[in-house]
């Protein structure tokens, strides 16, 4: 069975889309909608805008999930998906692609996520960082015991572990790590401290912008990074779509449980292939491990 999966932040580059928008009719119309939508040319920052400018949450989020939005319509030309799952930012993609959500309104809840994660950024001293070579279950408890605000973010597989959390707590920990045998503790560049309870005032928003728009019945199941389970309910969709904004992305777990229900077909839709390369490292982890059990 196909599954579609969809990138979240982190894979934005200058040029992004340009290709897709000068060579398909349906994608450029789907560009000058969206520019219409957010009252800015989003496609010329895209086109044409620095990394730096890219890097900016209020740029980064909208820009990454209309490039998805994008690609998803020149595939969906001659592939439907089974399922769907997204990492992060890229859920919001995916609700798009089972039919749940419309682009506009998808659009507008990104927008609205980005601009009050930003600003949580900007209003608390947080970041994250990734911890290599270290086995899950000893970096959440590891946090979980931590004298300070830090949590595990992203398990995004096997041996790759984001925390995130207060600064000088991240930086900190990251010692602790390299001391019980992390292969690298890696400081991100990032804004702030996704995915912790640093963003609890921009969940409130988000909160407030889903429960006020339309869902629809989904055509395909989504499997969802709060609970890392399928679903075909709206009203599970709502609560694991606002509480991923300070939950951990259970990525590893997700991948994992969509293997068991017989999805070995995945297709990364959107910028960059970094989903692909999670996927593969998740997948050769559970073979090794089934070997030896």
């Amino acid at each position: 069975m196909k599954a579609f999966v969809f990138p979240g932040q982190g894979s934005q580059f200058p040029g992004m889309g340009y290709d897709l928008y000068k060579s398909n009719e349906k994608v450029k119309s789907l560009f000058n909608e969206a520019d219409d939508i957010l009252g800015f040319t989003l496609s010329n920052v895209m086109f044409n805008g620095s990394e730096e400018e890219l890097k900016q949450t209020k740029i980064t989020q909208p820009a990454i999930f209309l490039h998805s939005i994008a690609e998803l319509i020149v595939l969906q030309e001659t592939h439907s998906p089974s399922a769907v799952a997204g990492h992060s930012l890229g859920e919001f993609s995916s609700l798009v692609a089972n039919n749940t959500i419309s682009f506009e309104d998808g659009l507008k809840l990104v927008f609205l996520r980005a601009k009050a994660m930003q600003k949580s950024c900007e209003n608390s001293n947080g970041t994250m960082a990734a911890i290599l070579g270290l086995d899950d279950k000893i970096i959440k408890e590891t946090c979980e015991s931590f004298d300070g605000n830090v949590t595990a973010a992203n398990f995004n597989c096997p041996g790759q572990v984001v925390i995130s959390g207060e600064l000088n707590a991240v930086k900190k920990i990251c010692e602790k790590f390299n001391d019980i045998g992390a292969r690298r503790s890696i400081l991100l560049p990032v804004g702030g401290a996704f995915h912790s309870n640093l963003m609890n005032n921009a969940k409130s928003e988000l909160k407030e912008a889903i429960h006020k728009t339309k869902f629809n019945n989904p055509t395909c199941p989504i499997y969802q990074n709060f609970t890392a389970q399928k679903t075909t309910s709206i009203d599970i969709i709502k609560e694991n779509l606002i509480n991923q904004l300070t939950a951990p992305v259970l990525w590893t777990q997700t991948i994992n449980n969509m293997v068991n229900d017989g999805y070995l077909d995945y297709t990364e839709v959107g910028p960059g292939k970094v989903l692909q390369g999670l996927i593969r490292k998740i997948n050769r982890e559970a073979i090794t491990q089934s070997a030896l059990s």
